[in-house]
């Protein structure tokens, strides 16, 4: 049986002139070893330096910190436009989660944990009886 959608297929395996199972096969022929050398060399440079690795250190150490600057800068932003996006009931109900301290969360805890004991404790008088 074949493949109903599949070409055909011309040639494939069987194709070449056979060989003995005790002989070794064919040897392949290799790419050809690239003759030319790049050549490393000239003064060092510093990758991400606008004006092509001639830059001096004082300039550098100041576009470093002045691009250090920025990002906090941009951070900051990103940060204060993320604190006002409360969309909808869930969204506001995870700000105000947010903004509970430990000690406000442990208490909304106990008072949760509490008022479900309760309930456990009516139900078990109610079906007692």
């Amino acid at each position: 049986m074949g493949a109903l959608c599949g070409k055909e297929s011309r040639g494939g395996s069987f194709s070449g002139p056979g060989r003995r199972l005790d002989s070794a096969p064919p040897e392949r022929p290799t790419a050809p070893i690239p003759s030319n050398k790049r050549v490393v060399g000239g003064p060092p440079r510093t990758l991400g330096g606008g004006s092509g690795g001639n830059a001096d250190e004082g300039s550098s150490s100041s576009s470093a910190a002045d691009a250090r600057r920025r990002a906090a800068e941009a951070a900051e932003a990103r940060a204060k436009a993320a604190e006002g996006k409360a969309t909808g009931k869930l969204g506001s109900q995870l700000q105000q989660q947010k903004k509970q301290t430990m000690n406000e969360t442990m208490k909304q805890a106990a008072g949760e944990e509490a008022r479900r004991r309760e309930i456990e404790a009516a139900n078990a008088q109610r079906t007692y009886e």
